[in-house]
């Protein structure tokens, strides 16, 4: 085993997947400590039967009883060393009634929630963090608050750790954008033979409604990792939280072989550089071994 430790701050189960499905795997298989911090227990998912939060029988609790099995299994995939749940409510979508909750991770007070996460990286000491940027990637929520509460708590350390945040290059997001407008399009055309009209579908906005752009510019990017050889691990995860991706997902579309020749690579915005590192780093631990 390395003494290398990678920690990562997510606010959903399946989150650990989508993200960084790929690399928890390549660092497992590299002998890399790997700890997964899970934020949220994912009420606000669909129901089995695909209820939604906004509907009266969907029952928040026994959504996560579910994701909690799922999360277990691909944590188990994954190879992940150390699981942690802070265990907030699911706060929805912005916007969403969930927000208020008293119990949700949005309406947790950031120094108290980074008061428990910095208890945990002061007990592990990782050389590297990962979590998102300040709109969350896509302007949810409990994104937003792990993206503040892991600022406040590196901010807490007696060292500077690499801090990366999760990042699709803008040339990649641009080519997606476009093959998801084609989608919807094809799908309103669907619809419309049926009489069913409505507006496209429309990006994610922040908390004041301005729409986010889910893309890094690509001079932003400080590193991309080849996944390959850990792409079916990643495939897998995913697959593990079948109550929520369904198959008719964006990833679960894909067989595994357009999977792995789209999902291959994973890259990251460096936020810190206390290694001082220059360029595009194929290495998460590029400074450290």
């Amino acid at each position: 085993m390395s003494d290398l430790t990678f920690l990562a701050v997510h606010a959903h189960p399946d989150d650990e997947a989508s993200s960084t499905g790929g690399l928890f795997r390549l660092l497992a298989n590299q002998g890399v400590r790997t700890v997964l911090v899970t934020c949220t227990n994912g009420e606000c998912g669909d129901s089995l039967d695909g209820a939604k939060p906004d509907q009266d029988h969907h029952d928040g609790d026994a959504v996560a009883a579910i994701r909690k099995v799922e999360l277990d299994r691909a944590v188990e995939i994954l190879g992940i060393s150390r699981l942690e749940r802070l265990g907030y409510r699911d706060s929805g979508m912005m916007g969403w009634p969930q927000n208020q909750d008293p119990t949700s991770f949005w309406a947790t007070p950031v120094e108290e929630a980074a008061q428990r996460l910095v208890a945990i990286l002061r007990e592990e000491r990782p050389q590297v963090v990962m979590t998102y940027n300040e709109v969350g990637f896509y302007g949810h929520p409990d994104h937003i608050q792990a993206h503040r509460i892991t600022m406040r708590a590196l901010e807490l350390l007696d060292y500077e750790p690499t801090l990366y945040f999760n990042a699709i290059p803008s040339s990649i997001m641009d080519a997606r954008r476009e093959q998801w407008a084609e989608e919807d399009r094809r799908k309103r055309a669907e619809e419309e033979a049926q009489g069913i009209f409505r507006e496209p579908d429309k990006g994610p906005v922040d908390e004041h409604g301005n729409e986010i752009d889910m893309g890094t510019p690509d001079d932003q990017i400080g590193a991309v990792i080849d996944v390959t050889e850990a792409i079916d691990a990643k495939y897998d995860a995913l697959s593990a939280h079948a109550s929520q991706i369904s198959p008719d997902s964006f990833w679960m579309k894909m067989s595994r072989e357009e999977f792995r020749e789209m999902m291959g690579r994973e890259a990251f915005k460096r936020v810190t550089n206390p290694q001082g590192l220059e360029g595009v780093v194929s290495d998460i631990f590029a400074g450290y071994r």
